[in-house]
């Protein structure tokens, strides 16, 4: 295995509310872990919601005695979702934060996922899949057959999303398996990719480098020649080299 991970503030942002975390090797029972948040909250409310519900998912996961990979990444985001709310019960100034996730982690040929709102997780192949499903308004109105893709794209609403760890006490997780090929490619990554990049341009960065870190550094800036206008964070993973990570 071999990974790559950035972060990015773009071009208009005065913060970072973007966080992640990657490890190769095993933390607790997970043979490996990557976890990409999106924070959202006034002054460093957001900031803080992204930072604490990983490092909460994490030691949780390093401590978990259950085995199934599902279970532990489940458990890890209620966890996480029990702190942000607490917090901001505690601190005024954080009331309302709240922060997407995805968090990954592959075992043997096998890819377990999980999310809460729209940041995404593709596998990038001969062609781009998008694996995670966006919980955001527009993405909703998609589904329902009111909104095109490409129109979505440019709506107004389109950060509006309607699940977040911090959001409610019950969290509503979405969770995705998948076998893979030898030749498939990882990618976590925050809205500030996705709403700058359309998925056939990442792809083609993806599969145009040669190594990980290429493919990371180029996808963010591509996003932030396009308009770069908010945080941008990225993992590529490419699960089946024998390279040793730089």
């Amino acid at each position: 295995m071999k990974t790559f991970s950035i972060t990015d503030i773009g071009i208009h942002r005065k913060m970072n509310q973007d966080y992640f975390y990657t490890s190769e090797m095993p933390v607790g029972n997970l043979p490996n872990l990557f976890i990409v948040a999106d924070g959202m909250g006034g002054h460093n409310a957001g900031e803080y919601a992204s930072k604490h519900t990983v490092e909460t998912m994490v030691k949780f996961a390093k401590a978990s005695h259950l085995t199934q990979p599902a279970s532990i990444l489940e458990e890890a985001i209620k966890a996480a979702n029990e702190e942000i709310l607490k917090k901001a019960e505690e601190d005024i100034s954080m009331k309302g934060m709240g922060t997407t996730v995805v968090a990954a982690s592959v075992l043997d040929h096998k890819l377990y996922v999980a999310n809460v709102g729209d940041s995404r997780l593709y596998l990038v192949n001969r062609e781009i899949r998008q694996i995670t499903r966006d919980h955001s308004y527009v993405e909703e109105m998609v589904r329902r057959g009111e909104l095109d893709k490409e129109t979505a794209r440019e709506h107004p609403d389109k950060n509006i999303i309607t699940r977040a760890v911090g959001a409610t006490k019950e969290i509503e997780i979405d969770f995705f398996e998948t076998e893979l090929k030898h030749e498939d490619e990882i990618l976590l990554c925050s809205d500030g990719l996705t709403n700058m990049v359309e998925d056939s341009e990442i792809r083609t960065i993806i599969k145009g480098q040669r190594d990980t870190a290429e493919k990371a550094e180029r996808l963010i800036l591509a996003a932030n020649a396009n308009g770069g206008k908010d945080n941008i964070t990225v993992v590529v993973i490419d699960p089946f080299s024998d390279e040793v990570n730089g």
